[in-house]
């Protein structure tokens, strides 16, 4: 897993967290259910890459979050809908490899995991890895 450091459009893109406030508030706290169902679902998780790595923009907050979606679709309509997205690609990452290299690496790296990014500002829900590995586990008991 590499982040990419560079001042890549991406990173200069209007990613932010969503507040309690914030109107996308609803659609982000969907987004985010989906996140957990889907992805259990298909023991498969959605990134995007470039030459520099995997994206970890600054939030509202100033934390970095890297994006991770529950269907290829979602991460797809992020890198079509958005200009700055149109150089990244697509890519995919197992399920199991995720949870036991990716979430504890970006906990140790101090990076929050942001949870299906949609719409024309990228919204969504950014959540601490260690609060990603807690709700996929409960979800799993169901």
């Amino acid at each position: 897993m590499s982040v990419g450091r560079s001042t890549s459009v991406l990173r200069r893109r209007c990613y932010r967290q969503c507040t309690w406030h914030d109107v996308h508030t609803g659609i982000s706290a969907a987004h985010a259910s989906a996140f957990y169902d889907e992805v259990l679902g298909f023991q498969t998780v959605w990134a995007t890459s470039d030459a520099n790595g995997y994206p970890a923009p600054r939030n509202s907050d100033g934390h970095r979050s890297m994006p991770f979606w529950s269907a290829k679709s979602r991460a797809e309509r992020i890198t079509t809908s958005l200009d700055a997205d149109k150089e990244f690609s697509v890519v995919s990452i197992a399920l199991g490899e995720w949870r036991s290299r990716w979430l504890p690496g970006l906990d140790a790296d101090g990076i929050l995991v942001g949870l299906n990014w949609s719409g024309t500002h990228a919204t969504a829900y950014d959540v601490a890895p260690t609060e990603v590995m807690v709700s996929l586990s409960t979800r799993e008991l169901r």
